[in-house]
């Protein structure tokens, strides 16, 4: 697997196409492979389960929330669940040590974005120091968490994409590799947003320093 990896928020959909036609392809090829696909009442795919003897990946739509990210759900705020690509997911993939594990949830209130945004980074404040972003740039201090995440993802070589919120403007916390991502969107009256929680894999070069 790559060290540089592009993760974007329709990053649900696009992980889980790319890597059950990858994982099903090598299933071809491995004795000892089990591909198991739930479909809902639409026939689309809505779980998707497959092991080998070297790892696997789990793959659930719609079934992601808040709380399945260690957060809590603003109060009164909606669950989308009919936008396409912009699905909740939880996807979790493992093959030997590496280890990538994505979680997503979009939610909709009426109430204004500053009330939600309060709202977070209150919350975020439980894994550490909190950071806003407007994509790359930093809003405000601190401009790093303790843990070393900033807004600008280049030296980890990780890019993760909130172009679906405004200006970019999300909250981070956590650390480089373990981290939960909170972005924004104006709605109308109202404010859609959108719950990430990130696992990265170890890169080649951050697993040659601990060998070292």
């Amino acid at each position: 697997m790559p060290a540089n990896q592009s993760l974007s928020r329709p990053l649900p959909s696009a992980i889980v196409r790319l890597a059950c036609v990858l994982t099903a392809a090598g299933c071809l090829l491995v004795t000892g492979c089990k591909v198991d696909v739930h479909k809902n009442t639409n026939g689309d795919n809505k779980d998707v389960k497959i092991q080998t003897p070297f790892g696997g990946m789990n793959v659930q739509s719609n079934q992601t929330t808040a709380t399945s990210l260690g957060l809590p759900t603003y109060p009164g705020a909606q669950m989308v669940t009919d936008d396409g690509d912009n699905k909740s997911a939880n996807v979790e993939m493992g093959f030997g040590p590496w280890h990538l594990v994505v979680k997503v949830v979009h939610y909709q209130t009426s109430n204004p974005r500053k009330d939600v945004v309060d709202f977070y980074r209150k919350a975020l404040s439980q894994f550490g120091t909190v950071i806003a972003c407007n994509d790359d740039t930093p809003v405000g201090t601190p401009t790093t968490t303790n843990e070393g995440l900033t807004c600008n993802e280049s030296h980890g070589h990780t890019h993760v994409d909130l172009h679906d919120s405004d200006n970019g403007y999300n909250l981070r916390a956590g650390s480089p590799r373990h981290q939960w991502i909170v972005g924004f969107k104006d709605s109308g009256p109202g404010t859609r947003f959108s719950l990430v929680e990130l696992e990265l894999p170890v890169n080649d070069n951050q697993s040659s320093a601990k060998a070292d």
